[in-house]
């Protein structure tokens, strides 16, 4: 599957590539990331390749990558083929409190200075970066859609969000005709897999599809780390950064690191295109986002779907990489749900009851099926 095989976004009408690519790593000013020419010569080269999603935030190295991502775009003419989404909600001016948060206020300012940092009248997706736990969900939406009407903003979506919230804010919509949820970018991978709970039904069941950050682990699953004694498990982010989400150095981790490292040799391909396939063939995933330093990197990534990993060994990297159901979670688990019926069986509706629900993101199904 090439990145020129477009599927819709969620429920719009926005075609996307599956593979988008990330834009976090333009620009040096946090102390890693590429320089502007690497930056340049990766966005080609995935545009090249038939990608047409680029993703970035107004937070990323504080503005520099907007500017870059519009730069790129404008040399090459690309604005009308290219899909551009960007993000906001945190604060790049901390002496203002209105200049970060999800309020109607800083929505309608961190619009417009991504636009003038991006160089476009308008943005096709544009997301909230994470909850943050003040403003009600109905005031988001309800600027969201202003934002739709207006014309600065063709599609919005969430990220880093409870599902419930989520799924308020898409019934608010359905409710009320406001601009729909076509995506959630939350982390996942076979190194963090706790979305699963609830987000692939919030997903499948709402239209709303789901894009990967980190689909890599933050880089764990690449094989770049190895454990130690020294503690010192190889350079990279893993070891800069402090944030939660990058916390990933574990005895339970470095086994599905392993795991990846046999099936990748098994059938001659890579750690990370083995994990990058893994995460784009699961339920509800509508988008995997790729970022890169290095040019080397993205060319081994842009390769992540161009074949399919047998299914005895995605169940041997299911089986390693599985989590534990929590509460309320064990109760939906077989042993239970067939309590349920008592001595009827549990099971789907046939297929001639009504029409498949065909869940967007998905390929088209083949005559024979």
């Amino acid at each position: 599957m090439s990145l020129d095989h477009y599927y819709t976004l969620g429920k719009s009408g926005l075609r996307v590539s599956r593979l988008a690519l990330g834009a976090l790593t333009f620009g040096t000013d946090w102390g890693w990331g590429a320089e502007k020419d690497t930056a340049r010569t990766m966005f080609n080269t995935y545009v090249d390749a038939g990608g047409n999603l680029i993703d970035t935030a107004d937070l990323y190295v504080n503005g520099v990558s907007e500017q870059w991502v519009g730069d790129f775009i404008r040399e090459r003419g690309l604005r009308e083929r290219m899909v551009l989404a960007t993000k906001f909600s945190f604060n790049l001016d901390p002496t203002n409190p209105n200049s970060g948060g999800n309020g109607r206020k800083n929505i309608l300012r961190a619009v417009d200075a991504s636009l003038k940092r991006l160089g476009t009248d308008y943005i096709d997706l544009y997301q909230l970066h994470t909850w943050d736990r003040l403003t009600p969900v109905d005031e988001v939406m309800r600027t969201f859609d202003d934002l739709v009407r207006a014309g600065k903003v063709r599609h919005v979506g969430l990220s880093n969000t409870p599902s419930w919230y989520a799924s308020r804010g898409q019934t608010l919509a359905e409710l009320r005709g406001y601009e729909p949820i076509s995506s959630i970018q939350l982390s996942y991978s076979m190194v963090e897999r706790s979305i699963e709970s609830e987000f692939a039904d919030l997903a499948t069941q709402y239209g709303v599809g789901i894009m990967a950050w980190s689909p890599l682990g933050g880089g764990m699953l690449s094989g770049k780390y190895k454990p130690s004694e020294t503690g010192q498990h190889g350079e990279g982010r893993l070891q800069m950064l402090s944030h939660p989400a990058f916390a990933k150095f574990s005895e339970r981790n470095f086994a599905i690191v392993a795991e990846v490292e046999r099936v990748a040799k098994e059938i001659g391909r890579s750690m990370s295109q083995v994990a990058l396939n893994w995460v784009a063939n699961r339920p509800g995933v509508a988008v995997v986002l790729v970022g890169a330093t290095k040019q080397a990197q993205l060319d081994d990534n842009l390769q992540a779907l161009d074949f399919v990993i047998p299914a005895q060994l995605v169940a041997r990297l299911d089986a390693v990489s599985a989590v534990p159901p929590t509460f309320p979670y064990t109760y939906f688990q077989p042993e239970i749900q067939t309590q349920i019926a008592g001595s009827h069986p549990v099971g789907d509706k046939p297929s001639s009851y009504a029409p498949p629900v065909v869940i967007r993101g998905d390929p088209p199904a083949t005559e024979n099926e």
